[in-house]
């Protein structure tokens, strides 16, 4: 990993991380850590006060070089200047964590906001992976992070009061993160760089206290009520499997088996790749829908 030029101990030091989603919960706490571990970083999020407030506290705690990137990555223009600086040639790590949720019934929910709910959750992933790839193929090294949800695999669970929110979106964005993020990882295997999907289950942050239409206001970070695991230990977790190489990082999972156990279930339904009709849509004859 390229080392920080004019520093004594540059060849010792990682490479820049960009982190979007810097100003709180999950993505934070990637910044936190990696600014331990001694990454200067590119800090991606809306609230332009409360990056600049994170900013200095990583600054003044670690000693790196922070830069503040504030912007709205639903939008084409702060994307793109974005994208920019995540091709940039210092940039070994990006941690695609900003995301908004979208959350309430699918016919009456706002056509604007589930718009900005695909923009951010998978186009801003997509073009920020894309944007830092080459680069890291070139030079030899690199990882990319991608947080999905374990939302994404509640496909077929209905929401319920006090459970599972009504998610039809923000479920559909993130599934489109875990499947372009394990493609992608397959794509690449025997590269130097590495791919990983990070599957949080509800964690302890403020991002169910907004349905993503404006950021939780004020400076101070706040934990919605229904709490969850501590976004210190889902960074704990992630950085753990990029050095173990574990594509699929599910933290809260003590049966790892179980992601062998996704593999094999696509690998059953693929099987029909190819084949003739299933005899039970044969069979149904020329009924049609009523």
């Amino acid at each position: 990993m390229s080392g920080v030029p004019g520093r004594p101990e540059a060849a010792r030091r990682p490479g820049t991380a960009l982190v979007t989603g810097a100003s709180s919960g999950i993505g934070f706490e990637y910044a936190r850590r990696l600014a331990s571990l001694g990454h200067d970083l590119v800090l991606v999020a809306r609230r332009g006060r409360r990056l600049a407030l994170q900013a200095k506290r990583l600054r003044d705690a670690h000693g790196v070089r922070v830069e503040e990137v504030p912007a709205d990555l639903s939008q084409d223009g702060p994307l793109a200047e974005v994208a920019e600086r995540a091709g940039g040639g210092d940039v070994n790590l990006v941690v695609n964590s900003a995301a908004v949720n979208g959350y309430g019934p699918f016919a009456e929910a706002d056509p604007a906001l589930l718009t900005k709910v695909v923009a951010l959750n998978v186009t801003a992933v997509m073009r920020l992976s894309r944007a830092a790839l080459p680069g890291m193929l070139e030079r030899g090294s690199g990882a990319l992070v991608n947080v999905a949800s374990l939302l994404a695999f509640a496909g077929s669970l209905p929401p319920s009061p006090g459970g599972l929110p009504q998610r039809t979106v923000y479920g559909g964005t993130k599934g489109f993160v875990v499947t372009f993020t394990r493609t992608l990882a397959a794509e690449l295997a025997g590269t130097p760089v590495r791919v990983q999907l990070l599957c949080p289950g509800l964690t302890a942050t403020e991002f169910h206290l907004t349905r993503g239409e404006e950021p939780v206001p004020g400076d101070a970070p706040r934990v919605h009520d229904s709490g969850g695991m501590d976004p210190a230990d889902v960074v704990t977790a992630s950085l753990a499997a990029l050095r173990s190489g574990e594509t699929v990082c599910v933290p809260g999972l003590d049966a790892a088996e179980a992601i062998d156990g996704l593999a094999d279930a696509e690998r059953d339904i693929r099987t029909a790749a190819g084949a003739s009709l299933a005899p039970r849509y044969r069979d149904a004859g020329g009924a049609g829908c009523r």
